[in-house]
């Protein structure tokens, strides 16, 4: 039987499981975690450390129909120059709470496009940020741009507040696709930009680029992958395209009937992370990839490559702060989530309270699932000594928990005394053997194609 078919027989082309950039994930939590328990819990960071800080910004001047983000359009400066003064009332709040001596190790701006605010703007965000906690010495501040929404007066403002990574979407360099899933971004338009930071000193750049669009072959990716390698971004992100109209109604513009078939998917993101390795790019995950010398890479190595919302990340703080509407807070004691809505956010935080409005309080068993899924995720490999050790549980317990999972998908496991590992042609199954370890109900909505 042919590795596709194995493949075609375990569900890989029809099964809808979650990123697991999360555990539990997101459709999981639940208003039992309040405002209270998020201040309780950034009172309980440990001062002077180094926690991750997320800054969410929910509008666009365009709404891409491919995007099933929380974003609203808006073609003036009125309502974000409201949002601004909410955010910072959000960011004042979470100073008179956060320990001392704490230090930024990430600061990460996204949305929608951060990049739509002016320079301005962007000057009084950062200068409220940093009058809470300052970055540390080694910290990473990074920004989504929209290379449409950007300008030398608003990258003169973030170079000068420390910004060192910058994040561009690029989805698909084809004109046709760009105009089939509502994103018009020329390759001209993208390189300009990508001039215009590397000339503030900005050296590390980021890129996501998707596969599984509508009209995608094997050689328009291809033709898109070269003109982004042309760019030379530090790391890549390789996602594939969740067509989920029933969450993201703007996505019903998009024609179902020229999205490629799921085996086409494969064959999409294989024609792709070909072309990274063979251009000396190293495979991080899933659906990274990253020169040698970036910080992923560096990670991989060291085995501390870590998984949360942003995808991999090199960061190791304990805690990641998201500040905004609808934005997740990761602490060792759980989740917490802002209210969606900007209207009940902003109503929240104008009434001197947090926005919280649902989360995820962990278990014992969530933490040691927690840990094996994020294994996976980064390593391919579940250690039994790791689990054993860390969480208690007995080496006959934990192996009989890798059997079920093994027994499941035979020829794509191995097992022995040193744990579980996905060899190198079960990689595409990895998000369905991580849901073998997943013990939430699977069927709540959200999750996205397996490939």
């Amino acid at each position: 039987m042919s590795t596709e078919s194995q493949l075609t027989r375990l569900g890989l082309f029809d099964a809808k499981v979650p990123r697991y950039t999360s555990y539990p994930t997101a459709p999981h939590f639940n208003a039992s975690v309040d405002d209270g328990d998020f201040a309780g819990w950034i009172g309980q960071i440990e001062p002077g450390s180094q926690i991750s800080l997320y800054i969410h910004v929910p509008f666009c001047r365009r709404l891409c129909w491919f995007c099933a983000c929380r974003t609203q359009g808006t073609r003036s400066d009125a309502p974000v120059e409201a949002y601004l003064e909410t955010l910072k009332t959000e960011i004042a709040m979470l100073g008179k709470r956060l320990p001392e001596g704490v230090t930024l190790s990430r600061l990460h701006w996204g949305g929608g496009t951060p990049t739509l605010m002016s320079a301005d703007m962007m000057k009084q965000l950062t200068e409220a940020i940093f009058a809470v906690a300052p970055m540390h010495e080694k910290g990473e501040f990074s920004v989504e741009i929209d290379p449409n929404e950007i300008d030398e007066a608003r990258l003169d403002v973030l170079a000068r507040a420390g910004m060192n990574r910058a994040s561009i979407g690029i989805q698909d360099f084809d004109p046709q696709i760009q105009s089939v899933i509502g994103r018009i971004q020329s390759y001209d338009i993208t390189r300009d930009a990508v001039d215009l930071i590397r000339s503030k000193g900005i050296t590390s750049l980021n890129a996501d680029i998707l596969y599984g669009l509508p009209h995608q072959s094997n050689e328009r990716i291809a033709e898109s992958v070269q003109k982004l390698m042309s760019l030379s971004p530090d790391r890549v992100a390789l996602y594939g395209y969740a067509h989920v109209p029933w969450m993201a109604r703007r996505q019903s513009m998009i024609p179902a009937e020229a999205l490629p078939t799921p085996e086409t998917r494969l064959k999409l993101y294989e024609t792709a992370k070909e072309l990274f390795l063979w251009d000396g790019y190293r495979e991080i995950g899933i659906d990274h990839f990253a020169r040698p010398d970036d910080g992923l890479a560096r990670a991989l190595d060291a085995g501390k490559l870590r998984r949360n919302f942003q995808g991999y990340t090199d960061d190791t703080a304990a805690a990641l702060i998201g500040l905004g509407a609808s934005s997740i807070s990761r602490f060792p004691q759980g989740y917490a989530q802002n209210l969606s809505g900007t209207s009940d956010y902003t109503a929240r935080v104008r009434d001197g309270r947090f926005a919280t409005g649902r989360g995820h309080v962990f278990s014992d068993e969530d933490k040691m699932r927690s840990r094996m899924i994020e294994a996976l995720m980064c390593d391919f490999h579940i250690s039994t000594a790791e689990i054993t050790e860390t969480f208690g549980i007995s080496k006959a317990d934990l192996n009989a928990m890798f059997q079920e999972v093994a027994d499941r998908f035979a020829g794509f496991i191995d097992l022995n005394n040193d744990g579980l590992t996905v060899p190198e042609h079960g990689k595409p199954l990895t998000r369905m053997i991580a849901r073998g370890f997943d013990a939430y109900d699977l069927s709540k909505a959200g999750h996205s194609s397996a490939i």
